[in-house]
Formats: C-alpha cells, structure tokens, sequence
C-alpha cells in the first residue's frame, strides 16, 4: 500500500473548513486506501508567539477531533510528532542538506518575515528552517504521496529536492515523494470573508465555524455570512462569491452539487437556514464522539502512545540509515553481561 502523511497544526482550533476539506476524507478514504500516518504536527506550533498551555491544550483536543471524525486507530496511525525524537534527529541532518537561498524562497517566510519587519520586529528562526522539518516529517516514513492543496506544494517540492540531493551525495536513503492533489473536496471560504479560505485563527471570527461550536452558534454565523448584491440565487464562483461559498458549503454537507442546488432557493434567507442546518447534522456526530472521547482521556492517551510507538517504530531504521549514510558514528550500544554484571560494547 502507498503510504501517506498528513499533519495538522495546532494553532487553533479546527475549523469546518478542515472538515469538509481534509478530516472527512481521511477518515472516509486515506485510512482505508493507503498506509496512512495522521499527524499533530506540535513542533511546528512553536515558531511563532504562542501560549505553552494552549499549545498542549489545543494538541490533545486536535488529536481527539481526529478520532472522533472517524480515524480509526486499528487502520491508521495517529500521533503528535513531539512524541517521536525522529523528527527532530532527522530535521537538522536535512538542514545539512539544505540551502540558505532555498529557506528564504519560502513563500510564507517571505510575508511573515516581511510583515515583521515593517513592524520593527524579526520573526523566529525556526519560521526559516520549519520547511525542513516538514521534509523531515515526510522524508521519516518513506511516505510517497503527500495530499495538499496549491498553498502547501512548495513544501512538498523541497522534500523531494532534498531527498534527491542527501540520495546522490551520500546513497540511496530516501523515497521521493510526490505531491498529489487530494479527491475532491469542499473548498470552504469565510463566511465574512468569501475571498478567503475559512482558516484557523487565534481569534473567535464571526466568519469561521469552528469543529465544536454549539448548533446556535453555528446557524447565527451562517445567518450572517456576507452575500452579493442581486436577488436571484445563482452559482457564480467568480462573480458572487459569498453566495457561492453557501452553496458549496450546502453541496459538501448534503451531497448535491452547488449548480442544481442553486435553482431550488428563491431568496437568500432560505439558503442560509437550510445551510445552516446541513452543518449542524454534519457536525452532530463529530461533536458527540468528542464529548465521549473526552469523558475517556486514558483512551486518547492510549491511542497517542500507541501511535508514537508505531511511528517510531517505521521512522527510525531509515533516520539510523540517514546518520550512518551522512557520516555519524553509530552510538555505542550497551547491555550488562549475563551474570557478571558488567557493561561491554556491541
């Protein structure tokens, strides 16, 4: 089976966006298709300004919407990355590899370092190295395909720029991987804003729809997602783009397509509440799975256990490998002589 690498960041909290565009289709698909590894990528958490405790927090409950959006631990693997040391171990052998020219080619380095620094301020430097923790996460595994949207194939690309340079200068050691665009899913904008994608920010927005907002909360943003001017109910991506993402929206929860749906409503009042609906049944059984994988945290703690071990298990022979292939003297390993008590090299 191919195997398969996907993340998510705790930074804040997961958003229906993440649903509609990735959770739903790794639990439905990825998991039963490939060898799939469904990671909460910490370490990556820490190259901005951020609360320790709300790292942790925003870790475990990220790992348990995972699970409670159907991720099935006997078919896949879930884990958060801190918890397996080859990441890390593996990231600075990469950045051995890499180039200062290639990091700040980065296009999100590129506007946070920019912003920055018209701020008066400068940005850490894990926000320059970060991609190459991120080969580093994919690299580990020997994963050949890595499912992203347009935003994230840069990173992809320098992976396999990566493991083509460590495989020609020091031997054969990694996969190549490709990046591939994942199935179909909903492209899900702000409500506030149609313009852009429906992220996870650290603030409450009134236009993102959080995984565990209750149902009233949910149906008071829809009911207040910005529209278009006209009256007439139409599919126009480009030219009535709030419109457009409600019907999209409507499309991904209820299975239709946002064409035919268009001809069913009259007025904008009718398309907001049965969107709104559409996204409370949707997001019903998530939340309860949650409320009852929270109600067990040893479960969770079980899973994520398991799931590093697991990870560790597949990660480390080919980050030995790496050390070896870079030059690294192997650890001395140790383990006392029967009887005699005493500690001889092996």
């Amino acid at each position: 089976m191919t195997r398969v690498f996907s993340g998510v960041k705790p930074t804040g909290h997961l958003t229906l966006g993440n649903y509609l565009g990735a959770m739903r289709r790794w639990a439905a698909v990825d998991q039963h298709e490939a060898d799939a590894l469904f990671c909460v990528v910490d370490l990556h958490a820490l190259t901005v300004d951020h609360d320790p405790a709300r790292v942790r927090r925003l870790s475990r409950q990220s790992a348990t919407l995972l699970l409670a959006a159907g991720l099935d631990p006997e078919l896949c693997t879930v884990f958060v990355q801190s918890h397996v040391d080859e990441h890390a171990r593996l990231s600075y052998v990469l950045e051995c590899v890499a180039t200062d020219g290639e990091m700040r080619r980065m296009i999100q380095y590129k506007e946070k370092a920019a912003r920055e620094q018209r701020r008066g301020g400068s940005v850490r430097l894990s926000l320059l190295t970060y991609p190459v923790l991120m080969a580093a996460d994919i690299l580990a595994y020997g994963a050949g395909e890595v499912p992203v949207g347009d935003d994230q194939r840069q990173h992809v690309e320098l992976a396999r720029d990566l493991a083509v340079r460590f495989n020609q200068r020091y031997g054969h050691t990694f996969v190549v991987p490709r990046a591939t665009r994942p199935g179909v899913a909903a492209r899900v904008m702000n409500l506030q804003e149609p313009a852009s994608k429906m992220g996870k920010s650290d603030d409450v927005g009134p236009g993102i729809v959080y995984l565990l907002d209750e149902p009233d909360v949910v149906r008071k943003k829809v009911m207040r997602a910005v529209t278009d001017s006209g009256r007439e109910v139409v599919y126009d991506r480009e030219g009535r783009p709030g419109l457009a993402n409600l019907l999209e929206i409507l499309a991904a929860c209820t299975g239709g397509e946002p064409e035919v749906l268009s001809g069913a409503y009259a007025s904008y009042g009718d398309l907001k509440k049965d969107t709104a609906e559409a996204v409370v049944e949707v997001l019903r059984p998530l939340q309860e799975r949650h409320k009852e994988l929270c109600a067990d945290p040893g479960y969770v703690e079980g899973v994520l256990r398991e799931g590093a071990a697991r990870a560790r298990g597949m990660a480390r022979p080919r980050v030995d490998a790496a050390y070896r292939a870079i030059g690294l003297l192997p650890a001395v390993a140790q383990e006392e002589t029967a009887g005699a008590g005493a500690v001889v090299a092996v």
